[in-house]
């Protein structure tokens, strides 16, 4: 008769929370000024994150050499004074007083071409810094989501602790009564309190690593010491499996990957380096119109054209040399990074649904199998049918699975941060 009460007992607290309520909330109602979603976590920090905003400031002074970049230089100005000592009069550094004063202005011309090749290297520096600013911003992103699903697995296990800790506590009570009654041994309250305090100093090592993960979730976030975060309370939904094929997301990789698109600015600067280096085998010219003054009035105009003379050919041949195998380079490190995020979309893909698999046996299989046996050994703990620690294995047990339907829940997600670093861009 006394194992009804026991049974009843038992069911309230292992039966637990649902697990869509698992996935539910964390959080309790205390109001943060950052919420506990990592969609809202990334939103925080790519407004606020300092290094990420001084990579869009160095994009845009990029973008910003641009016209600069193919701009034809400043002329020259120049005067030139002519006899400006006399032996009568002695030097004299006014215009009207000595022999002749020459003014001239010179404009120096680039050869045909070499201003627009100028203009498209400065276009392609800008289109690498704005890649390099997008490619730091998705290693950021990656950080912080995979930093936030460790705090979300951290805040998870320390709330199954707990519930298994209250367990512990009911049981620990109810061997005590037994052992009061001479239904059970002095060893099966000795295994209670024992197996309460082994969990109580677990659960204060997870809160210490609940702590640092928090700390270093603030810290990639660019947050001051005003900003305060709410509990993890959810993890994103996964995509449909139509999403996850791989061809589709190969397509989506070589589309929109920043890092292949900062390699790709890089191959079209070297592309247009190589061309400007065969430019300047032609010379360079320059014009100048220049007017003579004697004494107090113009006397004349002249003008004039120059042309630097390309000799040192060696010079230059090299110059050619260098900017070939500097495209060269570009393009083998265009491939490179093509093959590896090639290599990281395969494995995260594989390794995601192998999570997803273990997730779908947990939930369906070993978690069921294991409140069965639980509730099994409390009722034959009752009947004096199995001894206690039959009942402490199967907690364990129970526990174990919704830490492992946990735990995959969380490779998903860890997976899913890996593909998206890979593409560039959420699934």
């Amino acid at each position: 008769m006394r194992a009804l009460p026991l049974w009843l007992t038992v069911c309230l607290t292992v039966g637990g929370v649902a697990l869509a309520q698992e996935e539910a909330g964390l959080g309790g109602d205390v109001a943060m000024a950052v919420g506990g979603h990592v969609e809202q976590l990334l939103a925080f920090a790519r407004e606020r994150h300092p290094e990420f905003a001084a990579l869009r400031h160095e994009a845009a002074a990029a973008a910003l050499r641009i016209d600069p970049a193919g701009a034809l230089p400043d002329p020259m100005f120049g005067i030139e004074l002519r006899d400006f000592a006399t032996p009568d009069a002695g030097p004299n550094l006014l215009p009207s007083r000595v022999g002749s004063t020459r003014y001239t202005v010179t404009q120096s011309l680039p050869w045909f071409g070499k201003r627009d090749l100028k203009r498209d290297i400065a276009a392609a520096a800008a289109s690498e810094a704005q890649g390099r600013a997008e490619t730091a911003w998705v290693d950021l992103a990656w950080q912080i989501k995979q930093t936030f699903a460790q705090h979300y697995l951290h805040q998870t296990r320390l709330r199954y602790g707990r519930e298994n800790l209250d367990l512990l506590e009911r049981l620990e009570r109810i061997t005590l009564a037994r052992y009061t009654g001479g239904l059970a041994p002095q060893q099966d309250v000795i295994r209670a309190q024992t197996e309460r305090t082994a969990l109580e100093s677990e659960l204060v090592l997870l809160e210490g690593e609940n702590a640092q993960t928090a700390a270093r979730l603030k810290s990639l976030l660019g947050a001051d010491a005003g900003v305060r975060l709410a509990p993890p309370e959810r993890l994103r939904p996964l995509p449909p499996a139509a999403r996850l094929d791989a061809a589709a997301l190969e397509a989506r990789l070589v589309e929109a990957s920043p890092r292949l698109a900062t390699e790709t600015a890089r191959i079209g600067a070297a592309e247009k380096s190589r061309e400007l280096a065969y430019r300047n085998r032609y010379p360079d010219v320059s014009v100048g119109l220049a007017a003579i003054q004697s004494r107090s009035r113009v006397t004349g105009y002249d003008l004039m054209f120059e042309i630097n003379i390309p000799l040192q050919q060696d010079s230059r041949r090299a110059q050619e040399r260098e900017a070939e195998r500097m495209l060269d380079a570009a393009k083998n490190r265009r491939q490179a990074a093509l093959n590896q995020a090639r290599s990281e979309l395969n494995e995260n893909l594989a390794a995601l649904h192998a999570a997803r698999r273990v997730e779908e046996l947990v939930s369906t299989r070993l978690l069921p199998q294991a409140e069965l046996t639980l509730q099994a050994a409390l009722a034959g703990y009752e009947t004096g049918k199995v001894d206690f620690a039959t009942v402490l294995d199967a907690q364990r047990q129970i526990r174990k699975a919704k830490e492992d339907l946990v735990r995959a829940r969380v490779a998903q997600e860890l997976r899913r941060a890996d593909l998206e670093r890979a593409i560039g861009e959420e699934l």
